[in-house]
């Protein structure tokens, strides 16, 4: 190929969710924007060899087998992986990666990535989130809530995210869809827990599900979500977001994208004569051709380690350290959401009452923990979900009578789990083997990120108050636990490239541009200057 038939006014890297909406938003502005996905493609409908498949449909009824699980000992602990939807998840041997702490990175590569597989809770951040960083001395945001709340809009009207207008500051209000309702037992617990603790504000979670279609989501070609709880197989009515079934679509649309997939970004391009990048250079997967492509601009959405990685392996003269490195912080600073508190509960429902479908959010409780200031033994604070349902009841025998049984229900059980946030530390890094490659040559990833005292203060603090919650609630039998779970698998990987208005401090500025690249932008995790809760 030559340069003219290589080169495009825009370059994405990622079709992932910041991928897909990068696509779109270029491609409506009228740029030619190639897309390069390292996976294979998924298109919306037509890929999803699952969805609408039933238990008995598989082999082994949908389950996670032994066979899945030996051969692949990290995935395997993601909540989504199974039988039914294994095809949309990394194989942990033929992507390695070096731990030199325990992490599990799980990782989707196809077009979509990981908006086929997320868990589609999507709570905007408060003025504490942005400013709580400055006042507790570990970070700046370049922006406020206030700059960054029209966007919020934007992609709330576009994605549709059904919510309650519950005018908390803590947690702001957005543009909603109809919200899912609480069952009975919920409410119940919802009213007690507020009667107590004037600060614990239980309110239904909000979600990226379509609970009523406007329009803009009816010309996307997506319907009402159906509840059947089976969205890690790909939804067929596009009933949750995902760049599938809406962004990329909605770029194709323009007629401005070239989406190539089996192409696996080696590095960014720079000129040293003209002080900007140029293009990538990219690695057929299937055959190991290497191209290099074009661009005025770089959108950098590989997924936040995927996009520390090629940053790092993108050196230059001018950067030997990896692109922007001037102050040698790029793929340092990662930090991540602590999800290893449970409780269990059960609790004295209405034995004449259920709930229908299987609802694809609960209700929740904003951080209630140094919203204000500093006022326990860790900093920053947490999220609270719970949820309370109904299973089958204890049967015996078999025949008849087994499935007599098999249909009564049993009493109603609460679950709760915890979202904590992290602080960004300059040891918690991921850096590149000198010695180890992948199968396309590329230096594989070391991943160095532990969990730190603070972690374990705010764990020991959600155990004991998530206890006087349910038992506030009117809860028995509360059963608590630490999952001691590895980081990464909260799949809420975040920073290596931070934003910041200190080029010494930082590797991005306000507008997620490289501060010694303009032209480069990053706009997926690794952007993150904090995680919020």
């Amino acid at each position: 190929m030559s340069t003219k038939t290589n080169t495009y006014d825009a370059i994405v890297i990622g079709s992932g969710i910041s991928g897909g909406w990068a696509a779109k938003e270029l491609c409506e502005k009228g740029l030619k924007t190639l897309v390069l996905e390292r996976g294979r493609d998924v298109v919306h409908l037509k890929d999803y060899p699952t969805a609408t498949k039933n238990p008995w449909d598989f082999e082994h009824r949908g389950k996670k087998t032994n066979a899945l699980t030996k051969d692949n000992p990290i995935v395997s602990k993601c909540y989504a992986y199974n039988e039914t939807s294994a095809h949309f998840f990394v194989k942990d041997n033929e992507h390695p990666y070096i731990q030199e702490k325990p992490y599990d990175w799980i990782r989707g590569y196809q077009v979509g990535g990981k908006s086929l597989l997320w868990a589609r809770q999507t709570q905007r951040w408060s003025k504490y989130d942005f400013e709580g960083p400055a006042r507790d001395g570990f970070g700046n945001w370049p922006i406020t809530y206030d700059e960054l709340a029209p966007w919020y809009t934007h992609v709330e009207l576009f994605a549709g995210i059904s919510g309650n207008y519950d005018k908390l500051d803590t947690l702001p209000d957005g543009s909603f869809l109809p919200a899912w309702e609480m069952n009975c037992v919920e409410k119940e617990m919802q009213g007690n827990i507020m009667k107590k603790f004037n600060d614990r504000h239980v309110i239904q979670g909000r979600c990226a599900h379509l609970t009523v279609p406007n329009p803009i989501h009816i010309e996307q070609g997506r319907q009402q979500c159906q509840a059947r709880s089976l969205c890690e197989r790909g939804c067929p009515f596009g009933g949750y977001f995902s760049s599938n079934a809406s962004t990329i679509p909605w770029a194709q649309k323009t007629g401005n994208l070239t989406l190539q997939t089996n192409s696996i970004v080696h590095s960014i391009i720079y000129d040293e004569a003209k002080q900007k990048a140029t293009g990538v250079r990219v690695i057929d997967s299937m055959t190991k051709k290497v191209t290099e492509y074009f661009a005025k601009i770089i959108f950098l959405n590989a997924a936040t380690l995927n996009t520390n990685l090629i940053l790092l392996n993108s050196t230059s003269k001018r950067f030997p350290n990896g692109l922007g490195n001037d102050n040698g912080l790029l793929g340092k600073y990662v930090a991540f959401h602590n999800y290893r508190g449970g409780l269990s509960a059960t609790i004295d429902g209405p034995m004449d009452q259920y709930y229908y479908g299987r609802r694809p959010t609960q209700p929740m409780m904003p951080n209630f923990r140094n919203v204000h200031k500093q006022e326990m033994d860790f900093q920053r604070g947490y999220m609270v979900f719970f949820g309370a349902g109904r299973s089958a009841g204890p049967a015996e025998g078999i025949g008849a009578d087994f499935k007599e049984q098999s249909t009564e229900l049993g009493g109603w059980h609460v679950s709760m789990m915890m979202q904590g946030e992290t602080i960004p530390k300059q040891s918690n890094h991921v850096r590149l083997s000198k010695d180890q490659t992948d199968a396309w040559g590329i230096p594989q990833l070391i991943t160095s990120i532990d969990y730190d005292e603070n972690d374990l203060l705010l764990l020991k603090d959600f155990l004991q108050t998530g206890s006087e919650l349910l038992d506030a609630a009117g809860c028995k039998n509360i059963h608590s636990w630490d999952t001691k779970q590895a980081p990464g698998l909260d799949i809420h990987e975040m920073g290596g490239v931070r934003m910041g208005k200190d080029p010494s401090t930082s590797l991005l500025n306000e507008w997620n541009q490289m501060h010694h690249c303009k032209n480069v932008f990053v706009t997926d995790g690794a952007c993150m200057a904090s995680t919020g809760n």
